[in-house]
């Protein structure tokens, strides 16, 4: 029987200290010999890397623009959890299946090219700077049927320091035991991924948590926080609290037709973005509305013409410029959806459907593999200190800048605008999603 893979991802990004619970757990932990990556590896791979680089920014903003299409609401996304669960993925990849997750993944790059940067990238963020505090996890839950190959885990183990447990994942324990894991590396911000077991026919799931503490490298000032309306993309409004700032310089963007800032982290590293969307001339003052959506659809069609290069080119561009005032909601924001529809309209075709996929190299049951389903999970809470957030993922298998006015910057987001947390110096988004 084709055998079906399971692939959990979580992650969260906060401010309070890192912990976790206790594991009670049924599972028990294997060990593999790990198959790591050499210097000389490293090294060969270094100009791959940065297109690499480049492709998961294309991933990010893609994810983003598809999962909000599909649910037409508010959205939030973990690039960089995903994109990890789906490199640990790959290297069990072959053929066509395997060529599709190196497209997505690295714009055609090696899958050797896939995991220096994976590699990287995790060394380089539970290295941070300032008061960032990261843990990067990832694990193996293979089912005693599943007849997973020593190799793929040992290179899991390698490359991604995945911790490997054996577990009947259609036992209901499976549920205590996963939710434990996740929760004690998500700093249990994300107490519950799933709430039954797996299908008997789950082989294996790939497990990412990620945890992040970050403050501003400025704060916002608490007294400078203030009651105002936003206008949401439904058309309603609220009243709800707005982090200010007054007569400061920030890192200014504005180009492809919105206008934004960068705040860093004091981590000199990572950094939160938003943009907000230039609203058209004619709305609000009387005069046609010309572009082909409405008011309240800004956001969605503006967000649709984005590419990653383009995102990547206006946090670049960013310039310290005087700022007469600066003001942005004081939020929270979640969201839940299931990626398996998603994933293929960015180019992963194979690898969900039956027959179709090759995981040839993840493992040795004659009927094969394929992944059956995805759930991605976040939140994010943004306030005077910096943001917390947590995200979690099941895959389961059955131009230039304007100059700003010389005066300073007023810039409020007050209505529907995108958001994200970024790595300054590859432009690979950790976090992206849209406030609404």
């Amino acid at each position: 029987m084709k055998r079906t893979l399971s692939l959990l991802l979580a992650c969260a990004l906060g401010l309070g200290l890192l912990s976790g619970c206790a594991q009670d757990s049924a599972a028990k932990e294997l060990t593999a010999e790990p198959i790591k990556l050499t210097d000389a590896d490293m090294m060969a791979h270094a100009l791959e890397v940065q297109t690499v680089h480049a492709a998961l920014t294309d991933f990010g903003l893609d994810l983003l623009q598809k999962s909000r299409d599909k649910e037409k609401k508010a959205t939030l996304v973990s690039p960089l959890s995903v994109a990890l669960a789906l490199s640990m993925t790959a290297n069990g990849a072959e053929g066509d299946t395997l060529a599709q997750f190196q497209e997505v993944l690295g714009d055609g790059a090696s899958i050797e090219a896939i995991n220096v940067a994976c590699r990287a990238l995790t060394v380089v963020y539970r290295n941070l700077g300032g008061s960032t505090k990261c843990s990067i996890a990832n694990s193996l839950w293979v089912d005693p049927e599943g007849q997973i190959r020593d190799d793929f885990i040992g290179k899991c183990r390698g490359v991604f320091d995945a911790q490997v447990f054996s577990a009947e994942l259609s036992d209901p324990g499976i549920v205590k035991d996963l939710n434990g894991w996740v929760s004690k590396h998500t700093n249990k911000m994300i107490p519950r991924i799933i709430n039954e077991p797996f299908n008997e026919n789950t082989a294996l799931l790939l497990v990412n948590a990620l945890y992040l503490k970050n403050k501003w490298l400025y704060e916002f000032d608490p007294l400078a926080t203030y009651e105002r309306v936003f206008h949401h993309e439904d058309g309603s409004t609220s009243r709800m609290d707005f982090l200010s700032k007054h007569d400061t310089e920030l890192s200014y963007i504005n180009g492809k037709g919105a206008q934004g800032v960068v705040l860093p982290y004091d981590d000199g590293r990572l950094a939160f973005f938003a943009l907000i969307p230039d609203e058209p001339s004619g709305l609000g003052d009387g005069t046609p509305f010309t572009m082909n959506c409405t008011p309240t659809e800004l956001l969605g069609y503006w967000l649709n013409t984005l590419e990653g290069g383009d995102l990547s080119q206006l946090i670049n561009g960013r310039e310290d410029t005087p700022f007469l005032s600066f003001d942005m909601p004081k939020f929270t924001a979640e969201w839940k959806g299931n990626l398996e529809e998603i994933l293929p309209l960015l180019g992963l075709e194979d690898a969900f459907v039956n027959g179709a996929a090759d995981f040839s190299s993840m493992g040795d049951n004659p009927y094969g593999y394929y992944i059956d389903k995805v759930i991605h999970a976040t939140k994010i809470e943004v306030n005077e200190k910096g943001t917390e957030a947590a995200a979690a993922t099941v895959v389961a298998g059955n131009a230039g800048a304007a100059p700003p006015p010389q005066e300073g910057v007023t810039l409020v987001l007050d209505r529907p605008f995108l958001y994200g947390i970024v790595d300054l110096y590859t432009g690979v988004p950790l976090f992206l999603g849209t406030y609404e």
